[in-house]
């Protein structure tokens, strides 16, 4: 149940259809709070409830982990619809947090517990703050009379709305993992619980998400190849509301400067999870 809210392979195949068929309003709710729901739902079952089991568990993260991460940025390229392509990276990015849950315990040791269940929720708090500020920009411009469904309807954004098109273009590098964006730190601190383990299948896993993660920096950085390069159909700019405008201006500047300054974000993740282990 916990991994079907978090969309992740197998349980993956509602996923794209709700995010692409449902107004961009409910796929921002959806996106958002469940995620942090399901995350900390997890945490409570599977790390307060049964740490003790944490070796069976963990193996089959591993799994569920590894086919979303190749299953959401594969599929992920051959999409058009801008949407479909959010929900299959949104698959991607719960497969990469998983990977964080499963180095939590190794050979029975809980001493690395803290800091890979804790890298695994700044994670999550991550995406979801990157995703709103996403779609939020998406239902701005749809109801703003600029259709963005399709990526080409983005063609030109960069001209006809250079504001917009630098907020989505800090999403975009945030979603792909590039810094100086939050994204970049917050896949850093999954990698560094992987690798701190010491052991070479943890290492293993380590590059295979740093490989797959390559192929999703494709997929995002051509939303914003299209906003800047190439030309648009209709030349129309998008009414702009100064309100929504701000409110996703502070989005933005939130992901880059938790990206410049990610420590302390990173420190109330901690404690939350060290609270969450000491009951």
């Amino acid at each position: 149940g916990l991994a079907f809210k978090l969309g992740v392979v197998p349980f993956h195949m509602w996923v794209p259809d709700v995010y692409q068929g449902a107004p961009t309003a409910v796929t921002l709710l959806i996106g958002g709070a469940p995620k942090l729901a399901a995350f900390a739902i997890t945490v409570r079952l599977l790390v307060e409830g049964m740490l003790g089991l944490a070796v069976d568990w963990q193996q089959m993260l591993i799994v569920l982990a590894v086919a979303s991460l190749a299953i959401g940025n594969l599929a992920a390229i051959a999409q058009t619809n801008l949407k479909r392509m959010l929900a299959y990276s949104t698959i991607s990015q719960m497969g990469f947090m998983l990977l964080g849950m499963t180095a939590g315990v190794v050979s029975g040791n809980t001493l690395s517990a803290g800091n890979a269940y804790s890298s695994a929720m700044f994670y999550v708090v991550t995406y979801v703050l990157t995703t709103l500020g996403t779609f939020g920009l998406i239902m701005f411009l749809s109801r703003a009379g600029f259709e963005s469904e399709e990526i080409t309807d983005l063609a030109g954004l960069g001209k006809r709305a250079p504001w917009l098109a630098g907020i989505m273009t800090l999403f975009m590098f945030s979603l792909a993992g590039l810094p100086p964006m939050v994204g970049f730190y917050a896949k850093l601190a999954i990698l560094q619980a992987l690798v701190t383990t010491n052991l070479v299948g943890y290492i293993v896993l380590a590059v295979v998400a740093v490989l797959l993660s390559l192929i999703g920096a494709f997929y995002y950085l051509r939303v914003v190849k299209v906003m800047y390069f190439d030309e648009p159909a209709d030349a129309s700019r998008p009414v702009q509301s100064t309100g929504v405008s701000a409110l996703l201006a502070i989005n933005g500047a939130a992901v880059l400067v938790f990206g410049l300054l990610p420590g302390g974000l990173m420190a109330v993740c901690r404690d939350a999870i060290l609270r969450a282990l000491a009951t």
